[in-house]
């Protein structure tokens, strides 16, 4: 018999990170510590799963803030969505998601033909490797599937990470 845990339910407001760092422009609801606590009882990264207002979430990362209570990204599909800005108010309910991230198959099937992307894609820690995985599953065809996992194989092989991916693929765009 399973024991359902009840969801933690508070609302928040959308906030907009300025220039600050990786995170410049993201659009994020703060956890206040208590909150976080009772959701995972950890004072590092985590994943939910649930709802913001009506929209079910889950295996989304909640972060650290480095003062004590923790951030929730609220991306742009994701306002689109919630039909949500920057000052809204949205309503959570959380719970912790233990749900393992299982990685892309063709992405896989692709990169272990690379050995030194591999090698690489193996050295990273596992949140960085379920950015890949998220960042395929989003992909609307399989030409942007395809496309993507070219770009990540051929930034891999170069020692890049995720983050510095997107950055280079958005110099490119700018070009």
């Amino acid at each position: 018999m399973s024991i359902k845990i009840p969801a933690v339910e508070f609302n928040a407001l959308l906030q907009k990170f300025g220039k600050n760092g990786e995170k410049s422009g993201w659009t994020y609801a703060i956890i206040p510590k208590v909150k976080a606590k009772a959701i995972a009882g950890i004072n590092t990264i985590f994943r939910v799963k649930g709802k913001i207002d009506e929209m079910t979430i889950h295996q989304v990362a909640v972060l650290p803030d480095g003062q004590g209570n923790f951030i929730i990204p609220v991306n742009g599909a994701m306002r689109k969505q919630l039909k949500k800005k920057d000052g809204d108010k949205i309503k959570l309910a959380l719970t912790l998601d233990k749900t393992e991230i299982l990685p892309d198959q063709d992405f896989l099937d692709c990169v272990t033909e690379v050995p030194k992307a591999w090698e690489f894609y193996n050295s990273l820690p596992g949140s960085h490797k379920n950015w890949f995985t998220k960042w395929l599953a989003t992909a609307k065809t399989q030409e942007t599937k395809a496309n993507r996992i070219a770009m990540a194989i051929s930034a891999l092989s170069r020692g890049l990470k995720f983050n510095e991916i997107l950055k280079e693929a958005k110099a490119k765009k700018g070009s």
